[in-house]
């Protein structure tokens, strides 16, 4: 049977384990419901085992012959801020974090396409650097930048109808550039149908306690046209919901997975 939308979810920043979007496809899928859960086709993008293995390997070499302290905030910072710092754009497109993790979202995007569904709507959900990479990605789609990427206007990124970032950190990355000269993806897509246009929405969704995850409307003029909503929620428990540790939280809280359900079950 082929599905009614396709939906894709790629992680952040940090430590992360193959599987980690189950919980949060698990929780849409019960809240719209079992029959319109057979109608998304899910998607995950995993792209931590690109640079972990890199980060570790350098963490064994200098416990072997210096002597740190806080190890354990040490992993941390290296592994979120490192994914951050080594996920740029270069030059030279070999051997890149930017051009592997990007293969990795070609390779999920594929096995959803569907040439029966040539106007088959995608909806995008990102968490933290996630919301930065797919930035980019679609960016790149759309001034064709991508030279295997596919051709269709699903792999094009024509039938983008939802782009959900969620603890986004996408204006820490914009401060290299005048403010006039920052330019964002073009929402929504263009091969849509005249209907799913119409409820096409970017929506960003922050906790205020979070300080890795941002409003995007304020970066600049555009980005105040193309963002539909910042969206302030309160997500995590009583030991997380007012610190940074907040922005590990938004996965399965009802203030994030309620709305995003509803706007899921738009298409469906």
């Amino acid at each position: 049977m082929s599905q009614d939308i396709a939906v894709v979810v790629i992680h952040g920043m940090g430590s992360q384990k193959a599987k980690f979007s189950h919980p949060l496809r698990d929780e849409i899928n019960r809240r719209v419901g079992e029959d319109n859960a057979r109608k998304i086709a899910w998607g995950e993008i995993y792209w931590a085992d690109v640079l972990a293995p890199r980060q570790k390997a350098y963490l064994r070499r200098t416990k072997k012959s210096n002597d740190l302290d806080f190890l354990s905030l040490r992993k941390f910072i290296i592994g979120a801020f490192g994914d951050a710092t080594a996920y740029r754009k270069s030059d030279d497109r070999r051997d890149t974090a930017y051009s592997e993790i990007h293969e990795k979202v070609d390779a999920v995007i594929e096995k959803l396409d569907d040439p029966e569904l040539p106007k088959k709507p995608l909806i995008v959900l990102a968490h933290s650097l996630g919301g930065h990479i797919m930035s980019n990605y679609i960016y790149d789609m759309q001034k064709r930048q991508r030279r295997r990427a596919g051709t269709s206007n699903f792999s094009r990124m024509k039938t983008l109808a939802g782009f959900i970032t969620f603890g986004c950190n996408i204006p820490l990355f914009t401060f290299a550039f005048k403010k006039e000269h920052i330019k964002p993806i073009k929402f929504p897509g263009t091969g849509l149908s005249v209907a799913n246009k119409d409820r096409a929405r970017w929506l960003n969704f922050y906790d205020p306690d979070d300080v890795l995850g941002y409003p995007l409307k304020p970066i600049n003029d555009a980005y105040k046209k193309v963002v539909d909503k910042d969206i302030a929620i309160n997500v995590g428990g009583i030991m997380t919901s007012w610190n940074p540790m907040s922005h590990r939280k938004y996965w399965t809280d009802d203030d994030f997975a309620k709305p995003v359900a509803r706007f899921i079950r738009s298409f469906l």
